[in-house]
């Protein structure tokens, strides 16, 4: 673009234009009616605080002279319809240019659609746009759609002969095939919907990993909870898209309605069952007491996720960092195993499962060139993601087959109940182990059974596999301490 005249200041010489054109065929040959929109970025300058603005035409287009030619008066307001046409259209809403969407929040965007050319401006002009229309050869990945390249100026003289409105800004502009953008939106929303239906088995395996009420209790529910709030805000944002572009509804409700499930149906259930483990006691002092608690549950889990909402909403700039820490899910449960020391709460396929699928959409939006949304690739950051999330998956997999506290120097950690101790004959309760009813050899190696806090004996394997199950004496009922 060119420098600016004082009636209109333009932000810098050079930015970024989108031409949005309708075409209409008429009864002359050659000859084709054309109506449109012409948007630019960054066109004022500081003082104006306006980064979008927008100028819609109408014309002609001679297929002969392959001209272009659209006028547009700024004595004359838009029309009624003028935002909701810029916001409807699918080069917006399929994120051609999200590097806009990420740094403003949605009402500053329709305040800034809303002041336009043909607004706020002292004088009438008549905007002239003149663009030469030539075809340029498409590319592979755009199939058999032709493209066209445009090059012109757009010009304003003053209909009260008082000079120019602005000075002439020199356009060159491509084509965009909105069938690739349909394309890979579907792909996109084809690619959720599998990671959603993959989630799905991860959870049924590990709810079947820790389906006794001890397993359930080794599971933080800050883990499942955080994935949970992850899963309700990525289906309300493809419900949302799936709304705003109405051709590719059943798409983003088909990815919507997934997501849904894995939230509202698995993950809410399995942390429901956390939350009962977790409160074995709470369950017998009746329902009043139960029903108060879970009623504390569910405020703070939605007041937790509207508040994510709002935190998101006034800190939209820093959507990297707020990324970072959303993906800390399996920090929790680190913490977890470290201080109550778990044995194995997580199944490895589960912990590699997710892992991977909560990868595949950051993923894709900052590490694919070729992205839907065409938001500006950051490799970087995607492998600085990448590596956080490998490192916290692989402390969990050593936790699971090296111990819960295996980098922890033993030094600092505390002295911990051995239960394959000797025993004192005079202070056996008992040579029977109770679980399967049979006599137990202290003539054989301690590692052959197991004594609890409260002297009583037992096979190894059985006690193992009773606290597996509970953790308490299967005598007395004593509290065990972990194994």
């Amino acid at each position: 673009m060119n420098n600016s005249s004082s009636s209109l200041d333009l932000a810098k010489p050079n930015g970024v234009s989108i031409l949005e054109l309708v075409s209409t065929p008429s009864k002359i040959h050659g000859l084709h009616y054309v109506k449109g929109a012409i948007i630019f970025h960054d066109v004022f300058g500081s003082e104006h605080d306006l980064g979008v603005t927008q100028l819609r035409m109408s014309g002609v287009f001679i297929w002969p002279f392959q001209t272009l030619r659209m006028i547009a008066n700024s004595g004359i307001d838009g029309d009624q319809g003028e935002e909701d046409y810029l916001l409807k259209s699918p080069y917006h809403l399929l994120g051609v240019y999200s590097s806009q969407v990420l740094q403003d929040s949605p009402p500053d965007k329709i305040q800034r659609l809303k002041n336009s050319l043909t607004r706020d401006r002292e004088k009438q002009c008549i905007f002239e746009l003149n663009v030469a229309v030539s075809q340029v050869p498409s590319t592979k990945n755009d199939g058999d759609k032709e493209h066209y390249h445009l090059e012109g100026l757009l010009e304003s003289p003053s209909i009260d002969y008082d000079g120019e409105c602005f000075s002439p800004i020199a356009l060159n502009v491509t084509s965009l095939n909105i069938e690739v953008y349909y394309s890979k939106a579907v792909n996109y929303t084809l690619m959720v919907t599998f990671i959603s239906f993959l989630q799905v088995l991860l959870l049924i395996r590990q709810m079947e990993h820790t389906n006794t009420q001890s397993g359930a209790a080794k599971v933080s529910i800050l883990m499942i909870g955080q994935q949970s709030i992850m899963d309700a805000y990525l289906c309300l944002l493809h419900l949302t898209a799936g709304i705003l572009i109405e051709s590719l509804f059943n798409a983003f409700a088909t990815a919507a309605f997934f997501k849904f499930v894995v939230f509202s149906i698995f993950e809410m259930r399995y942390l429901l069952a956390i939350w009962k483990a977790s409160r074995p006691t709470s369950t017998g002092e009746g329902w009043e007491t139960m029903r108060r608690e879970l009623s504390v549950l569910y405020s703070r889990f939605y007041g937790i996720l509207l508040g994510g909402i709002l935190i998101m909403y006034e800190f939209h700039n820093f959507l990297r960092p707020i990324l970072f820490i959303m993906y800390s899910f399996w920090i929790p449960q680190i913490v977890t195993n470290v201080t109550r020391d778990t044995r194995k709460p997580l199944h490895p396929h589960y912990i590699i499962g997710m892992t991977l699928t909560r990868l595949a959409i950051p993923m894709y939006m900052f590490g694919c060139p070729n992205n839907f949304m065409h938001i500006e690739p950051d490799i970087i950051w995607s492998i600085y993601l990448g590596i956080y999330m490998g490192l916290q998956a692989l402390v969990l997999l050593l936790q699971h087959y090296l111990g819960s506290r295996w980098f922890i120097p033993h030094q600092i950690l505390p002295e911990k109940y051995s239960y394959y101790r000797r025993i004192e004959n005079d202070r056996v309760c008992g040579t029977d182990c109770v679980i399967c009813m049979t006599s137990i050899d202290l003539t054989s190696r301690s590692s052959d059974y197991m004594v609890t806090p409260c002297d009583h004996l037992f096979h190894s394997g059985c006690l193992q596999r009773w606290m597996d199950i509970k953790m308490e004496c299967p005598t007395c009922r004593r509290s065990l301490p972990p194994a």
